[in-house]
Order: C-alpha cells, then sequence, then structure tokens
C-alpha cells in the first residue's frame, strides 16, 4: 500500500515537502523553505517525521520553496539519496549557498537589536550555515536526464519529465507495485511551467497516471497573453525611461531574470529602447544566467543569437560587489534596475525602493507572483506607505503588475497539461492558496468531470 502525507505546499503556496510510503521505502519530494505572511518561523520548527528513516529525497526543482530546508534535513539525520535532474544540482548549489548568506546576515542583524534590548538569548542561530549547505553536495546524488528511469527497489522506478518551468525543473513520476502486484504511477507535478514561454521549452506530456498530486499556484484564474504581457512591459520601460525616470524590476534570480534580459536584449536590438543604463544588481542572478548559459538544451529552440549570448548586450552593466550596487543610486534617471529578491522580502531591491518608490517619475514593475505578507504584496495591493529598514517610504512611483510572464501554468494550461493523462484515478492539489484550490477543484470537476482532494498539512491519505 501506498500513502502520501503533505508537510508542507498543503492549503499554501510555499515550503513544499511530501512523504511518500510504499511498503517499507520512505520518499520525500521536496524539501523546501516557508516563505511570506509571517510563516518564516516555521522553518525552525522540527520536522514531522525523522529524517534519518527517510530514504530517497526527489527534488522538482531549485526554488527556495522547494529546496530552502534540505541542509537542515541533513543536519537533522538524513543519510539517504538525493535525485534530481542535472540543472537542478547546480542551480540548487548558488541557490543555497545564497540562502546561507541571507540567513547569516538576517542573524547579525536581529542579534545586533537584541543585544542593545539585553535579549540576545532569544535570537535562534541560522538555519543553517555555507558548511551545512557544502554537506548537502557531499552526499550521494543520483542526476537523471528526462525520461530516464532509476529503479530505487525492484517493485519502485522513478523518472522526470520536463515541467517547463525553470531550468532543470521536473515533474516526478514513481511507478511501483501495489499490494496485487499492479503497476500503479503516481505523479507529483512540482511547477508546470506555462507553455510557449520566452526561453524554456514547454511542459512535457505525462501519458498515464493513476495518482496525480498537482500544483495550483493559479488554479483559480488565467494569465494574460504572453503577447500583450510584452506589450505591457515594454510600454511601462519606453514611457518610464522617455520621461527620465527610473524602472525598478524586483526578480527572481531563476527564469524571470533571464527572461527580462532576453527581452530588453531585443529591445536594444530593435532599436526599441531608449539609452539608458541597465543594472543587474543581483549576484545570484549573475551566476544563474551562466549556468543557463551551460545548459542550452533545457533552452528554446526559438532563443538563438549567432554565436552570442543571449542574455548579454551592451548597455548591460553586472554589479557584483555590494560598493557597485550602492554606487547605482547615484544614477538618478534613465536607468532599470533588475534586483533580487523577486518578493521584495529582503536582498538589494530593499534599497533601490527605499531611494526611488517616492518618486512619481519612478516605475515599479513586477513581473512575479507576490506571496501574502510579502513587502511586494503590500505595494501590489496599494498599500501609500512601505516600511523599509524602519523607515516610512510613501509610495509614489507607478506600479505595474505583469501577471503573464508567470513561470506558473493558469488554471486553462493546468487543464489542458492535465486532459491528455490517461488512466486518472484520483487527483489531489497540492502547492496552492486554499481559496484558489476550491475554485481549481470545481474547474477539474466541470472540464474533466474528476473530483479532486484538496491536501490537508498532516493528513495522510491512502492510495
Amino acid at each position: 500500500m501506498a500513502t502520501v502525507t503533505s508537510y508542507g505546499a498543503a492549503q499554501t503556496v510555499t515550503g513544499s515537502c511530501h512523504l511518500i510510503k510504499i511498503g517499507s521505502i520512505k520518499i520525500l519530494i521536496d524539501c523546501g523553505m516557508f516563505q511570506g505572511n509571517g510563516r518564516g518561523d516555521k522553518n525552525y520548527d522540527d520536522f514531522e517525521f525523522d529524517p534519518s528513516k527517510i530514504n530517497y529525497l526527489i527534488l522538482t526543482h531549485a526554488h527556495l520553496d522547494h529546496i530552502g530546508r534540505v541542509p537542515k534535513l541533513i543536519k537533522e539525520g538524513f543519510n539517504g539519496r538525493i535525485i534530481a535532474t542535472k540543472a537542478t544540482k547546480d542551480i540548487a548549489r548558488i541557490m543555497l549557498l545564497d540562502s546561507a548568506n541571507i540567513l547569516r546576515e538576517e542573524y547579525k542583524t536581529l542579534r545586533r537589536k537584541a543585544l542593545r534590548r539585553g535579549e540576545e538569548e532569544t535570537i535562534s542561530e541560522p538555519l543553517y550555515s555555507k558548511n551545512d549547505v557544502k554537506d548537502v553536495f557531499a552526499k550521494k546524488w543520483r542526476t537523471l536526464d528526462y525520461f530516464e528511469e532509476y529503479k530505487l527497489k525492484q517493485h519502485i522506478k522513478v523518472s522526470f519529465g520536463n515541467a517547463g518551468h525553470i531550468m532543470g525543473s521536473a515533474f516526478v513520476m514513481l511507478d511501483y507495485q501495489d499490494d496485487n502486484q499492479k503497476y500503479k504511477r503516481m505523479v507529483f507535478s512540482g511547477d508546470i511551467g506555462s507553455p510557449n514561454r520566452l526561453i524554456i521549452d514547454n511542459p512535457d506530456n505525462i501519458g498515464n497516471a493513476d495518482f496525480l498530486f498537482i500544483e495550483s499556484t493559479y488554479g483559480d484564474r488565467k494569465h494574460k497573453p504572453l503577447e500583450q504581457s510584452i506589450e505591457e512591459f515594454k510600454e511601462a520601460v519606453i514611457s518610464t525611461l522617455k520621461q527620465n525616470g527610473n524602472v525598478i524590476i524586483p526578480s527572481f534570480a531563476l527564469e524571470r531574470t533571464q527572461e527580462i534580459l532576453w527581452l530588453l536584449h531585443e529591445m536594444h536590438d530593435n532599436g526599441e529602447l531608449p539609452k539608458c543604463r541597465i543594472f543587474m544588481d543581483s549576484p545570484l542572478a549573475i551566476k544563474a544566467t551562466k549556468l543557463y548559459n551551460r545548459y542550452p538544451v533545457h533552452l528554446s529552440d526559438e532563443l538563438h543569437y549567432s554565436g552570442g549570448d543571449p542574455f548579454s548586450f551592451a548597455w548591460l552593466e553586472p554589479t557584483t560587489t555590494r560598493d557597485q550596487s550602492m554606487a547605482v543610486n547615484k544614477t538618478k534617471e534613465r536607468s532599470i534596475i533588475i534586483a533580487g529578491s523577486g518578493m521584495c522580502n529582503g536582498g538589494r531591491i530593499m534599497h533601490h525602493l527605499k531611494h526611488r518608490l517616492w518618486n512619481p517619475k519612478n516605475a515599479i514593475v513586477f513581473v512575479g507572483y507576490q506571496v501574502r505578507g510579502t513587502l511586494g504584496r503590500s505595494i501590489v495591493d496599494g498599500d501609500k506607505h512601505i516600511r523599509i529598514y524602519g523607515e516610512d517610504i510613501v509610495a509614489k512611483a507607478k506600479i505595474y503588475t505583469i501577471n503573464g510572464f508567470s513561470a506558473h501554468a493558469d488554471q486553462s494550461e493546468l487543464i489542458e497539461w492535465m486532459r491528455p493523462i490517461e488512466g486518472l484515478k484520483n487527483i489531489s492539489l497540492i502547492h496552492g492558496e486554499e481559496d484558489k484550490m476550491e475554485i481549481f477543484a470545481e474547474a477539474i470537476k466541470s472540464e474533466l468531470g474528476h473530483e479532486a482532494n484538496i491536501m490537508v498539512h498532516g493528513v495522510t491519505i491512502k492510495l
């Protein structure tokens, strides 16, 4: 008998962590961080299972809400094999090292403030360190190509399909024998990308599955067409620059930054982009972009420049050091600043918002999902004053929210991805806010005729 228990991304978007038991074998799908809405403290809680009893950890992709607690898992006893695509392994390394740096800086700041209050004993040590991250990559890994089968045990095989979300992203197919010696297939979607994206190949089809656990981040809506979003993006950038303003783009280091760079590259080459300075102010995004160039096999066939780098052009200025980042704020007009984090919950984007959010000549262009409880969500929701580093900043810059760039499929795209799957007996919804899941479940019933179960944190279902 197989069972599944979700210990994260159940009626919430982050903290992806799903425990599968097939006979005596225990498999963990993802081990991500909780983010937004005051959930960060949950990352420090004990796991609700024994990490030392897990045989395999399978990673769908390298976003922190899917891999961010892997070092903690290993610190607390996991000694099994880690399975992922090669690109996911390489991207996970830079993501986790960056996360360790952020955790350390946050700890130092909190401890400094606590010392002044005489409460330093209340501050927890960082969730993990750079050395803990190194321990992750000292473990046994097995990297798989898409649709390459790997036998976990005689009766259990795992394989990946391209999820089309970010480079190296995968949905997980587990083929196993049930108690009647019949083969069943359990699929975890990971995060499914929209088809016809700018730089990543379309998601693969599954073929058949008995049990599907599918993300529902945008299960309640349909995205604007990508072409319309591109035009909105161009209008926001061009109109702001023509008014001698600055364009600030809070951007995720993976996928979104590369899409924006590609688009700006095209605008530059087509003569659409007014003369300006373009800063890529994210050391993590700079490293990630180099990895994208290392794996051209994952990139769309549309993405090619004769003998050149699709993500680099004459006006682009990568800023790696802190001094270079601070110098960006001396540029008062006609600049585009791409900086992390994508939800404005830390990182260099905070300084740029502090210096530019108050000025009506400027524009803040959001091209990614803003989780409830993040500073980015507060700006998108229209809060008039935004507190940044202890200072209330009036929000007078023009705010653009362009959701057609989403790395997640929308409701209709998810349903179309599911439609050809043969043999479905059970659908369970994960990785979404509860109200969106309920809407998505109704759409699945209407379009596909299937009932969809909404996974509840810590509640085990039998398959």
